[in-house]
């Protein structure tokens, strides 16, 4: 079994993927992986659409014109729904950070399986919304493409140094 720190530092955001679909024993553990994600006061805010037929594929698209995003053989349109959502005290609802910690369960696992992913959030929403028929308390947040990835790897992208993010108080 992989170390996680490996799995970590071996996920990148993939934007070339092969011409080859995800078998559905990688995609129904992809699926549980992100069922069990936490959420806040485990409210599970959230719907995720497997998007694989090419009508479906053709609407997302639409969303987010790029060509490399036309390769990855099926995505996972991730939701929040603000009905469901946990919010704080101070009005600060918490649907998008659950939704977030569910996409990066996604993330690794995929990793894991040997599949690649790449977070998209710089797609038209509004659009996408109006073309999945979405409930006016569901927010399309995250898409996802899947599939794999049509090179061996990516150059490790610079981090800050731990003393930079880490304090002790």
């Amino acid at each position: 079994m992989e170390r996680l720190l490996d799995i970590i530092r071996s996920r990148h955001s993939c934007r070339s993927y092969l011409d080859k679909p995800v078998e559905e024993e990688k995609l129904a553990y992809l699926e549980e992986c992100m069922r069990l994600a936490p959420s806040a006061v485990n409210r599970q805010p959230w719907k995720f659409r497997v998007v694989r037929s090419q009508k479906c594929r053709a609407k997302l698209q639409a969303c987010y014109a790029r060509p490399w995003f036309e390769e990855a053989p099926l995505y996972i349109l991730c939701s929040v729904l603000h009905d469901q959502e946990w919010v704080r005290e101070d009005g600060k609802p918490h649907g998008n950070i659950d939704v977030a910690i569910a996409v990066e369960h996604l993330c690794l696992a995929a990793t894991e399986q040997g599949l690649a992913s790449c977070w998209v959030c710089n797609f038209d929403a509004r659009r996408c919304h109006e073309l999945f028929g979405m409930p006016e308390t569901e927010e399309p947040v995250v898409i996802v493409p899947i599939g794999y990835a049509s090179f061996s790897g990516a150059a490790p992208r610079p981090r800050k140094a731990r003393e930079e993010i880490f304090c002790e108080e």
